[in-house]
This record gives structure tokens, C-alpha cells and sequence, in this order.
């Protein structure tokens, strides 16, 4: 039987969402309808209902429309440095199916997996469940969550299958720069690794003064990038994702995969800022720059709160939910202290939700238990010290 991790953070979710009166949990932007939907429409002509009433339900194309297939393949050549056609992309259920597509596809037993964290725990625990070996490149609050590129060199064997990355990145809302990427590329093509880079929250930048690139701005033959109508374009209902590749036979691989699983598919920064500078003697964070995600600490006299026990307590009194960093994203040693917090909900939501972490903070904050230390989490902190702020992870 193969023995794959509890999903922390999708567990945790499914078990506290419908009892949240705020939830700041939530990573998809506020979403809107398919009345909504057609409203938004460009064309000069009035707008044609989204769904064919009168068409019959089969199963329809296998690997997606062919107008869809061209639809998503320019959403990457718009930057004039990818040349995607409709046979280099593959529609699939969502992002989740369209990640663990290309996984299956791309890894097995005795291989060995490079994969940025912290990060979304399927693009770890699945390649694990396949028998691989993972290492963890992991990144630095202290540096903004940037990632060491001397260290991915370091972590490259001969048996180095796949490197993953997120970008934007969930939960700390970093991103790789172009110079990142392109050295990424510059490190793999050597050894024909393949690169899989899940960019769900692309195009959700915080500034618009630079070109944030695409994997696939590259033009790295062994590269895959997957992304879905969930968190930036607001129809998580739609569960509508892709896989997309300059490599049409990776493509085609990742649809045989998909055959065994689907035959067809269907037819508020700155208020989060405002409450980090105003509890600035228990909250810490390095300021999320894409994404719709915030990785925030919460800390009483230096030392990390139990942020489950943060989370648990700020429900169960106050209505909000929030996902703790040391469960959902760690292994119950790192990340201690931790929360991530969405903040594309809708603004009432937000706000509301805000008001009520406030009042939590000033009635409750003083009576959630510290961190508990452990020889584990010590060496960890004393590996971080050794290349960082001392004041981290205290």
C-alpha cells in the first residue's frame, strides 16, 4: 500500500472552515459568478450566456478544447519569449490534479527530488510517496525568503530528477527574481533535470514596476509550469487547472498519466500591514511581494507562541481562521510560531476578520502557551543563527 502523509493544511481547513465566521484561511481571490463572469466580457457584442443550454453532455475533448488550449498558451507568450500552441498545454482538473499529473509522470522509486520550502505540501509529500528521495531547499524569513542558489548547486546528485518551485510562493507570498530563475535553469540544464515550477498565484504581483517572468520565459525544454482559475482569476468553482511546457512530449506523457485519473474535464495588503506595524512587539513577517498569502509570526517576550494553539483559541473565541505554520507548512518543529493569513476575501470579510484578530490580540493574546522547545527545533535554530539574524526563530 503506498503510504503517503496526512495533508496538514488541507485536513485543517476541511475540519475548521465551516465553523469560521472570518475565515483569513482562504488563498482564492473573492469569486465571483458566471453572471458575473459574462459582465467582465471585452466584446463589443452583447454578451452570449457561458453555457450552451442545448449542447449534449459527453465527455467532450480529452486534453481540453482546442480554443482553451490556445487561450491558456497565451497567457505565456505575451512576454514574446515563449511560442506555446495549443499542443503544449494540458487541461485538467484544477491545479492539485495538474501538480500531481506531472509528478507521477516525472518521478518514481530511487530518484531524487530538490523542492523549495516551505511550500504547498503536495509537491513534497507526493514525490515522497512515490519512493523518491526529497531535499528540502529551504528559505529564510530573515532574507525575505529568498532561496540560496549555492545551495541548490550543493543539493544537485547525479540522480536528481526534479526541482520544484512555487512562484508566487505559498504560504510566505516571496518570488524568484529573473535572475533566480534564470540561474535555476542555468544549474539544472546541465544534467537535463527537469524543472516543475506550480504558478497557481501568477499574475497576482504587488507592484507592477518590473516583469515578473514565467518559468517558461526561459524556453528550458525540460520545464512545466501548472496554474488554475482558483486563486487569481476568482472561479475556484470552475476546478479548471493546466499543465503547460515548451516540450509537447512532456505534455503527452503527463496525458497518458492522466488517462488512469480523468477522462475529460468540464465543460488587502496594506491592511495587513497596518496590523503587523500595530502589534509590532508580538508580530513579525516579512512583507508577502505576490500572491494572496501572508507568513506571519506571532512572538511574546522573543519567544514563539503554539501557534496551533493560536489558531484553536482565535476560532473557537473569536470566529477566525487562520492555518498555523508549524502543522500546515512544517513538521511540527519549524515554522512554530507561524500563521498564514489570506487576504482576498471579500473586503467586509477582511476587515471584520481584522477587527476581530485585534480584539483577540489585546483580551486573549497573553494566555496562549509559548512554543515548547525541543533538540530538534534547537538544531535547526542554531543552523539558521549560524547564516542569519540571531533573532530568528527564537
Amino acid at each position: 500500500m503506498v503510504q503517503i502523509k496526512r495533508f496538514a493544511v488541507e485536513r485543517w481547513m476541511d475540519d475548521h472552515e465551516e465553523n469560521a465566521r472570518y475565515n483569513l484561511a482562504e488563498t482564492c481571490c473573492a469569486s465571483i459568478s458566471l453572471h458575473d463572469l459574462e459582465s467582465l466580457s471585452s466584446s463589443s457584442e452583447p454578451p452570449k450566456s457561458i453555457l450552451d443550454y442545448s449542447q449534449k453532455q459527453v465527455y467532450g475533448a480529452i486534453r481540453g478544447s482546442e480554443t482553451l488550449r490556445s487561450n491558456i498558451a497565451a497567457l505565456y507568450n505575451g512576454s514574446g519569449k515563449a511560442n506555446l500552441t495549443a499542443d503544449n498545454v494540458l487541461v485538467t482538473s484544477g491545479a492539485i490534479q495538474a501538480n500531481f499529473l506531472a509528478l507521477y509522470t516525472n518521478v518514481g522509486p530511487r530518484d531524487h527530488v530538490i523542492c523549495q520550502y516551505p511550500t504547498y505540501q503536495q509537491l513534497y509529500s507526493v514525490p515522497e510517496s512515490l519512493g523518491a528521495e526529497v531535499s528540502l531547499w529551504r528559505s529564510n524569513a530573515d532574507d525575505g525568503w529568498r532561496l540560496d542558489l549555492d545551495e541548490l548547486k550543493a543539493l544537485i546528485r547525479p540522480n536528481t530528477k526534479l526541482i520544484i518551485i512555487k512562484n508566487p510562493q505559498n504560504p510566505t507570498g516571496a518570488i524568484l527574481s529573473h535572475h533566480s530563475l534564470s540561474s535555476i535553469v542555468a544549474l539544472a540544464r546541465p544534467h537535463s533535470i527537469t524543472i516543475h515550477s506550480d504558478e497557481i498565484y501568477r499574475p497576482l504581483f504587488h507592484s507592477t514596476e518590473d516583469h515578473h517572468p514565467s518559468l517558461l520565459d526561459h524556453a528550458y525544454p525540460h520545464s512545466l509550469v501548472t496554474g488554475s482559475m482558483s486563486k487569481a482569476f476568482s472561479l475556484a468553482g470552475i476546478r479548471l487547472g493546466w499543465i503547460a511546457s515548451p516540450s509537447p512530449a512532456l505534455v503527452a506523457a503527463c496525458a497518458s498519466t492522466r488517462d488512469y485519473t480523468t477522462i475529460s474535464v468540464s465543460q488587502l495588503d496594506d491592511a495587513m500591514a497596518a496590523f503587523v506595524a500595530e502589534h509590532g512587539d508580538t508580530v513579525r513577517w516579512a512583507r508577502p511581494v505576490a500572491g494572496t498569502t501572508a507568513f506571519v509570526k506571532f512572538v511574546r517576550a522573543g519567544r514563539a507562541v503554539d501557534d496551533v494553539t493560536f489558531c484553536e483559541r482565535l476560532l473557537a473565541k473569536e470566529g477566525v481562521l487562520v492555518a498555523p505554520g508549524s502543522s500546515c507548512f512544517g513538521d511540527g518543529e519549524v515554522f512554530r510560531g507561524y500563521v498564514r493569513i489570506g487576504y482576498v476575501q471579500e473586503k467586509e470579510v477582511m476587515v471584520e476578520g481584522l477587527k476581530a484578530l485585534r480584539a483577540f490580540m489585546r483580551d486573549k493574546f497573553a494566555a496562549v502557551p509559548l512554543a515548547e522547545w525541543s533538540h530538534t527545533l534547537g538544531l535547526v535554530v542554531a543552523q539558521n543563527r549560524t547564516r542569519s539574524n540571531p533573532e530568528f526563530l527564537k
